[in-house]
């Protein structure tokens, strides 16, 4: 099993222990900020659950049906996983704004304490693991979910501070005015997500950096007369790059082509952490737009 498997399946059991603690507890206290962890904790379990689905089917073979692979999952993982982290968020912001506005006391003050501590720690261990096996993989859905648990380990640290504050001051109206402040970050970290996701689904060209250092191969190339018609894309962890270079008439296919197999490898290394898919065109001529213009 590939380890990005295996990470969706840890953080799916981690994050369905603690919808347990932390919607028990928060139903029994009544903190709107509690109960907003717990949804958000039962979101995380329902997007692990997915993310796992993704990449299982993202792994399988070209077929028929899809020529290229389903790579295109890992990125609609990912949208998926942003939308719920916004909707989730915004039901937040109302509970607490409804919780503001009417008031309530919060009860058990020492159990939910203990229970936020609790989650505090486990989501730090289960953030470093995600972050680890990222940094290895630089898969997008887990970049995601670590992403996803990095929100939860700041709202758990921001709720376990009010907590402490309340129990002290009995200053209540802190709840849902953390409760409003965790969903607006919220919202502030799944943008990010969702647009990268998008723009991958939509074949978006690589940013400015990578196709920099693409054409930077190509300019070095002294054995080809010019390039053009540069595309990229990027499909999960697959890069796709398509360029047209252009050969003096005289040169043999022979040579033109272990040119091609040096462009290719120099591709491959430009970008050693992900899997990169060359369609190079030799051209005997330039039969670019422009030349033809001219």
């Amino acid at each position: 099993m590939r380890i990005e498997k295996k990470a969706t399946l840890v953080s799916t059991t981690i994050a369905f222990l603690l919808v347990a603690f932390k919607l028990t507890v928060g139903i029994i206290s009544g903190s709107v900020a509690v109960l907003a962890s717990a949804i958000d904790s039962l979101l995380d379990t329902v997007v692990s659950l997915f993310n796992y689905f993704a990449l299982h089917n993202s792994d399988k073979e070209p077929d028929e049906n899809f020529n290229f692979g389903r790579r295109k999952l890992e990125p609609l993982a990912a949208v998926i996983e942003g939308t719920i982290i916004s909707l989730s968020a915004l039901f937040i912001l109302y509970t607490a704004v409804s919780k503001m506005v009417q008031g309530s006391e919060i009860d058990h003050l020492d159990i939910s304490i203990g229970v936020m501590i609790a989650s505090l720690i486990i989501t730090a261990g289960l953030v470093f693991f995600l972050n680890s096996v990222a940094k290895k993989t630089g898969n997008m859905v887990i970049q995601a979910d670590a992403l996803h648990y990095k929100t939860d380990l700041l709202s758990n640290g921001a709720v376990l501070l009010s907590l402490v504050v309340i129990s002290f001051t009995e200053y209540t109206f802190i709840d849902p005015l953390l409760g409003i402040g965790i969903s607006i970050y919220m919202i502030y970290s799944a943008f990010p997500l969702i647009k990268e996701g998008v723009l991958m689904l939509l074949d978006a060209a690589l940013d400015p950096q990578s196709v920099a250092k693409i054409n930077k191969v190509l300019n070095s190339q002294f054995d080809i007369s010019s390039h053009h018609d540069l595309r990229t894309r990027q499909s999960g962890s697959e890069i796709y790059i398509s360029v047209h270079i252009v050969f003096s008439i005289s040169t043999s296919l022979y040579d033109a082509h272990m040119v091609g197999d040096r462009i290719e490898l120099a591709f491959k290394n430009l970008f050693p952490e992900n899997t990169v898919y060359s369609l190079i065109h030799l051209d005997p001529y330039d039969d670019s737009e422009e030349a033809h213009l001219d």
